[in-house]
């Protein structure tokens, strides 16, 4: 039995050894700066735990049995699968590069491995899935990255087995080796690897720390990440599932899902085309790459709906790839405004809200500006001045996602200090009107009552009762008033299925104004000014009950 301080005694020589030289084993900054420039990669969470629609690892021992789960490899037989549509649908997407995971928490290898039987070899299929992945991505031009988990549930060595739960019988020297020769064969067997995403549950990623001496040998440009271990160098942060902070002096990427679980699950509920480009755009406006998670099914394909998803993604994103793929990120930090990216003499600005009346005030910046236009080459009136650079696009913000506007500067745009911007949508013409719904969850007006919506906290909501079944809920303006957009947040939810927007002025009919499918978080949406009294938001299919937690009217 391994005690716990010749684990950490372990940790230290071995740390010792790895931060001896630890310059040496940084990324060149060639590499760096090609992988900065791809911006934009499909991350994959596959295995065997497919065949029962629970998480990766994380649903061993829970939705499924531990004894279950490790037998689940025997029928895993993917006949569907198909390298070179997974790395298609990447490549029309926009994705610059791909990371597998070849192995994750459960132990599971996807390659051939000969220091284990707990593979793909062992399956049904046999097939080597990284090999056939990284030919697919050469051949196609799309540069590939493997996950590798430091963390193995069912090796005899490793010290846990599972969440919480010891093993005895571990030996972490052991179970180094066994981690090393798998870095052996994963990084000297399927040609250049773009980047090595290591991975472990807390309190296991610090048992195991292999050398960088070795990951560099192998492939000397590849980038690694932060989850290694403890004492040794890496190339770049991971915030998960929510985007990074703006961080311009070491690289970072941000992973997240496009469903809401790592792997694949059939009623999961996926990011809308809007939410998946815009948290793309609000990560490259904070100087990070964009790591995007599809989980493939049982058969081997990409759920359909994913493709169709992430196609829309990609019908946007090639669209404005110039201002997407090598940039740096700024100089306007990310905000409620939008996001802002750089190149040579360019800055491009990724608009989401504009003021009502279609201006834009940004920081002042130490170089001048020669011209401002959008994407289809309009001409954008700016006015620059010592206090603010304004920029006046009128109504013509047709694009949900954003409006793209490129500024041209007399100098190099990266080396304009970044700079925060203060933004604001205004003031809501509904901010502390009289409400109403059509009912409220639980009859609970003191805390998810309709004034909830109008209250101007973020923090609180209106929510209904819990069924599908339509719904409304109705602002009094006061007075007549001209009203010409329309603000909701109904955070990452995704309820709403289908709505109605209807006004109503002195002549006391209602008439839609809008109508829309989908809300999500930070909906906006411009329609023909009205004059109206009273608006009513009628949600006509939810998957749940409704919960908004505001509304703005403009």
């Amino acid at each position: 039995m391994l005690s716990r301080n010749n684990v950490l005694l372990g940790l230290v020589v071995l740390g010792i050894v790895c931060s001896s030289a630890r310059s040496s084993f940084a990324a060149p900054v060639e590499a760096i700066d090609a992988w900065r420039d791809m911006r934009f990669g499909m991350f994959i969470h596959w295995g065997p735990s497919s065949l029962t629609g629970g998480e990766i690892s994380w649903s061993r021992g829970r939705q499924t049995p531990a004894a279950e789960y490790d037998e689940l490899y025997k029928r895993f037989n993917p006949t569907e699968f198909d390298a070179d549509q997974w790395v298609a649908v990447a490549k029309n997407t926009g994705m610059k590069y791909l990371v597998l995971t070849t192995k994750h928490h459960d132990g599971f290898c996807l390659w051939p491995s000969q220091y284990t039987d707990y593979d793909i070899a062992s399956s049904p299929f046999k097939r080597d899935i990284v090999k056939e992945l990284a030919e697919a991505c050469e051949k196609q031009g799309i540069r590939f990255g493997i996950y590798y988990s430091v963390a193995d549930w069912v090796h005899p060595d490793f010290p846990s087995k599972g969440p919480g739960v010891e093993n005895p019988e571990a030996n972490l020297p052991r179970y180094i080796d066994y981690l090393r020769n798998q870095l052996t064969e994963l990084l000297g067997n399927y040609g250049p690897i773009c980047t090595i995403w290591f991975d472990g549950p807390k309190g296991n990623s610090d048992l195991t720390v292999p050398t960088e001496m070795l990951i560099r040998k192998l492939q000397p440009d590849i980038m690694i990440n932060d989850r290694l271990g403890v004492n040794y160098h890496s190339d770049f942060s991971t915030p998960e599932q929510k985007v990074g902070e703006f961080m311009r002096d070491r690289p970072w990427e941000t992973c997240m899902t496009l469903g809401c679980r790592w792997a694949w699950f059939p009623e999961d509920g996926l990011k809308l085309a809007k939410d998946g480009v815009r948290s793309l755009l609000r990560t490259i406006g904070g100087d990070g790459n964009f790591l995007f998670n599809v989980g493939p099914m049982p058969d081997g394909r990409i759920e359909p709906r994913q493709v169709e998803r992430l196609a829309e993604m990609g019908d946007w994103i090639k669209k404005h790839q110039d201002a997407i793929y090598g940039t740096r990120g700024g100089p306007f930090k990310p905000g409620e405004w939008g996001v802002s990216t750089c190149k040579d003499h360019t800055i491009n600005l990724f608009v989401m809200e504009w003021s009502t009346d279609g201006t834009l005030r940004l920081p002042a910046i130490e170089q001048s500006v020669i011209q401002a236009v959008t994407k289809g080459g309009a001409k954008v009136d700016f006015e620059q001045t010592e206090e603010h650079l304004l920029l006046s696009i009128g109504y013509n913000r047709s694009d949900p996602i954003a409006t793209v506007v490129t500024l041209t500067v007399s100098g190099q745009a990266v080396n304009i200090t970044a700079k925060d911007v203060s933004y604001t949508r205004g003031t809501s013409l509904a901010k502390g009107k009289a409400v109403t719904a059509s009912n409220t969850y639980g009859n609970m007006l003191d805390v998810h009552g309709p004034q909830k919506l109008v209250d101007g906290d973020p923090q609180s909501r209106w929510a209904a009762h819990q069924s599908a079944d339509p719904v409304w809920v109705e602002i009094d303006l006061g007075t007549p008033t001209s009203i010409g957009r329309l603000w909701v947040d109904e955070r990452d939810w995704n309820r709403v299925q289908r709505f109605t927007l209807e006004a109503q002025g002195l002549d006391e009919i209602w008439k839609t104004v809008l109508e829309g499918t989908t809300i999500g978080a930070d909906f906006s949406a411009n329609f023909k000014p009205v004059i109206a009294q009273k608006v009513r938001l009628n949600i006509l299919e939810s998957s749940d009950g409704a919960s908004l937690w505001e509304i703005e009217l403009f």
